[in-house]
């Protein structure tokens, strides 16, 4: 354990110790005079984001943000803390925003620290491993705060209803990196270095490969699991190892790219990124990346917010999703070594997203058993809440969830 861990493991022990001996309201000071002031508007800001009460009082909105990693991580954390970073420049909005926090009890201390210590009434906690059983149990503590997690499944009944999930198809970008991927591969083996085989990453794989082969239908995708989301070693060897296989496009799902693509550099190969942007890391291979607006999607919630919605009123829904056209993801600018043909069909693509044309998933349809997923004439469109239980990979993907 590092020095720099010890002591912020210190620092909330003391915390804890405070709370333990101090009368903290768990919900009646939520929303008063506990929580700091409103920043002022400024000439850029954008519409002011006042919490309006019943009474007439106006509160700022005091929003926590917790990742899983640190926040210059070249990928999913750093996407949500540059979410934050724009929310933050809202008049009438307080931002607190802790990183490096474990999936372990070790975020509902976090989550406790931020309610109690800084007066936070809206919390995104961002790490999948957050929301069971530490969300669930944390949001029954303090009723009156709302606890927005990233891809979690709220199920109605079943969780409080001051939670709420929210998630973008990012893998409508994943699906057009694809076919530029397709395109710009000589051997016709693309790779796929993934963290843990949860829904959302497999519909990650199966969009990736399927916009492929659109282009080249005996095109492969070699996937690799790694077992966490953050193992730079083991997204290492598994990058070289798929090199060595004749593998010459790489993309991912882990939370930090970085060192995915500077192997992929490194060993002459292209790559497409994933989160954030990562051109930086591979400017002679990067082709182009599936990255997240956060920035776009906090702010709505932000405004939904100021005029009084909560998810205990049903004013904000439970269950927030969106795409290309709604602005949860975007795609990375395409890089020098990506073709005409390429960008002329990915573009065509994205109109069929932006308009909602697109399916990705229509049958006939096999997994890579040879078993038939969705039968001819059958499919499923985004929003459909079996993409969201995937638990299967698509013809084409070399490898296994068990792998």
């Amino acid at each position: 354990m590092t020095n720099k861990h010890s002591l912020y493991l210190n620092r909330r022990k003391v915390i804890r110790g405070i709370l333990a001996t101090t009368a903290f309201g768990v919900t009646s000071k939520l929303w008063t005079g506990c929580t700091p002031t409103a920043q002022q508007n400024t000439p850029n800001s954008p519409s002011p984001a006042a919490n309006n009460s019943p009474s007439g009082n106006t509160k700022p909105i005091v929003i926590g943000f917790i990742y899983v990693g640190p926040k210059d991580d070249f990928g999913y954390n750093q996407a949500h803390a540059e979410g934050k970073a724009g929310v933050a420049k809202i008049a009438g909005v307080k931002t607190v925003e802790e990183a490096n926090v474990p999936e372990t009890t070790a975020v509902q201390e976090t989550m406790r620290n931020m309610i109690n210590q800084d007066g936070a009434n809206v919390l995104f906690p961002t790490s999948f491993g957050y929301f069971d059983p530490h969300i669930i149990k944390v949001a029954q503590e303090y009723p009156e705060v709302q606890f927005l997690h990233c891809g979690g499944l709220y199920e109605e009944g079943k969780h409080p209803k001051n939670i709420g999930s929210y998630f973008g198809y990012i893998d409508e970008a994943q699906y057009i990196a694809g076919i530029i991927a397709a395109h710009t591969s000589k051997t016709g083996k693309l790779g796929f270095v993934a963290a843990k085989p949860i829904p959302q990453l497999l519909r990650n794989v199966n969009s990736f490969t399927l916009g492929a082969k659109t282009i080249k239908p005996n095109i492969t995708t070699q996937i690799i699991f790694t077992g966490d989301w953050s193992l730079p070693v083991k997204e290492a060897e598994a990058t070289n190892s798929m090199i060595d296989q004749g593998v010459d496009v790489v993309t991912c799902h882990v939370d930090s790219p970085k060192v995915i693509m500077e192997t992929a550099e490194k060993r002459g190969i292209f790559c497409c990124g994933f989160h954030a942007n990562q051109a930086q890391l591979a400017p002679k291979g990067y082709l182009t990346g599936a990255e997240w607006d956060w920035t776009s999607v906090y702010s709505k919630y932000v405004q939904m917010i100021s005029e009084g919605k909560t998810l205990m009123n049903g004013g904000i829904p439970h269950l927030e999703r969106g795409g290309l056209k709604d602005g949860f993801c975007k795609l990375s600018n395409y890089g020098p070594a990506v073709s005409e043909a390429a960008k002329k069909d990915a573009e065509a693509a994205k109109a069929k997203f932006m308009d909602g044309s697109m399916v990705i998933y229509k049958g006939e349809l096999k997994d890579n058993t040879g078993k038939v997923i969705l039968a001819a004439g059958k499919e499923y469109k985004q929003r459909d809440i079996e993409l969201e239980k995937m638990n299967w990979l698509v013809d084409g993907v070399v490898g296994s969830i068990a792998s």
